[in-house]
């Protein structure tokens, strides 16, 4: 959630921080922090570990052919033409 549709929840789109209450600041931090934890957490369980990224990578890296063009000679060839 954007911060000022955040501001709107809490009837701040013409207040100023200043002008709240502690009571009402303390909640507005309390919730952005809230919502801040869950889709850390939501993140974290789709998380792969090192080790499996790596393999992953392993599985789905291509070589080209031996007899394939260098990336410079391909650079050179897209050049001239």
């Amino acid at each position: 959630m954007k911060w000022v549709e955040k501001f709107k929840e809490f009837g701040m789109s013409d207040r100023r921080v200043a002008e709240m209450t502690l009571e009402t600041l303390k909640e507005f931090v309390t919730e952005i922090v809230d919502e801040q934890l869950k889709r850390r957490q939501h993140l974290k369980q789709n998380e792969r570990s090192v080790e499996e990224a790596l393999a992953a990578m392993d599985r789905i890296r291509w070589t080209p052919p031996p007899d394939s063009p260098t990336t410079l000679q391909l650079l050179r060839e897209d050049r001239e033409h």
